[in-house]
């Protein structure tokens, strides 16, 4: 199994370095959007405020678009040549297939978190994580999650092109409604409520709280008590994995309808 997921996550790893697009967006823009927001907050360090935006502003940029849009553009691209049904007659199992495809963005995304981990410290002032097991588990949890979303879109996605309008809506929803760039307690009560559900948000939620102790830039909880605050946002994020990964079982199509 661990033979077979590393050669095709090899295998995807080689086209993505092929795609200048998927590759920019992959490496590139994470980092970016971080950036831009430090640069927001002026010469002065950022505040507690502004620190827990940008670290909710990179997670959820490295989801949607790391994970998220290039895995959709990635399945439906596979799908559309062939690729899938192809591997499905050999000796991979259909998990293994869709593993092995969203591994590269996966890495990817770890990775960068390492690198801001480091860099962040000395470039942007943001601290050491706090709670790095629970970092890990929230990237991860959202990884599942997304990539669980992308597989969902596919059905609807009829080529790769078309898949800049259909990921659109989750795209807008997560990022506006999550919390990442504008604070659930500055929505209406009702958005708030409905924000709060979205796949996005637990995410956004247990990496502040992993990185910075808080979920919302207020005084670090440390490592005990950002466990205890996770146990909501976890919750959520789980149920969200049980819920993506039923849905693919049932709806995702391994070649184009005619």
């Amino acid at each position: 199994m661990i033979k077979r997921l590393t050669a095709l996550g090899r295998a995807e790893m080689i086209l993505l370095r092929r795609n200048k697009v998927l590759l920019f967006n992959a490496l590139l823009v994470p980092i970016g959007a971080a950036l831009l927001v430090a640069n927001l907050g002026g010469d002065g360090g950022l505040n507690a405020g502004a620190t827990a935006t940008v670290v909710g502003l990179f997670i959820a940029t490295l989801l949607l678009l790391v994970v998220y849009y290039n895995l959709l553009s990635s399945y439906v691209s596979r799908r559309d040549e062939l690729v899938l049904k192809r591997l499905r007659t050999g000796e991979c199992r259909d998990a293994e297939i869709l593993a092995g495809t969203a591994l590269p963005a996966v890495t990817i995304a770890l990775g960068q978190i390492v690198v801001l981990a480091g860099v962040g410290a000395v470039v942007l002032d943001l601290p050491a994580p706090v709670n790095p097991p629970l970092l890990v588990f929230g990237v991860l949890a959202g990884c599942v999650v997304f990539t669980a979303l992308a597989l969902l879109t596919a059905p609807w996605t009829r080529s790769v092109e078309a898949a800049q309008v259909t990921s659109m809506p989750i795209m807008f929803a997560c990022l506006l409604g999550s919390g990442a760039l504008i604070p659930l307690e500055a929505l209406p009560d009702a958005v708030a409520r409905v924000g709060r559900l979205l796949p996005l948000t637990p995410v956004v939620e247990l990496t502040r709280l992993g990185w910075l102790g808080s979920a919302d830039g207020s005084a670090s909880l440390g490592f005990v008590g950002s466990l205890q605050e996770a146990a909501i946002p976890a919750a959520v994020a789980l149920g969200w994995v049980v819920l993506g990964v039923l849905a693919v079982r049932r709806y995702f199509s391994w070649e184009p309808r005619r």
